[in-house]
């Protein structure tokens, strides 16, 4: 089981992927919340990020887009 810290980390590395490339593959999204999901707890900084996320695709900083 991983530390919620290290799931943090991982989804920031994510995110900021997204960010970088301005676009999230299905595929990219749906290993986000597996990855938040992965200790049946999303604890304060997860829901950070992830609702960081959310904003950004909200505002289309971040686009979503078909698998690559």
């Amino acid at each position: 089981m991983q530390k919620s810290g290290e799931t943090g980390g991982k989804l920031a590395e994510m995110i900021k992927k997204a960010i970088n490339d301005g676009k999230l593959t299905n595929d990219e999204y749906d290993r986000i919340l597996m990855l938040a999901d992965a200790d049946a707890v999303i604890d304060p900084q997860e829901k950070r990020l992830l609702a960081q996320l959310q904003e950004m695709l909200a505002n289309k900083t971040v686009v979503r887009v078909a698998n690559e």
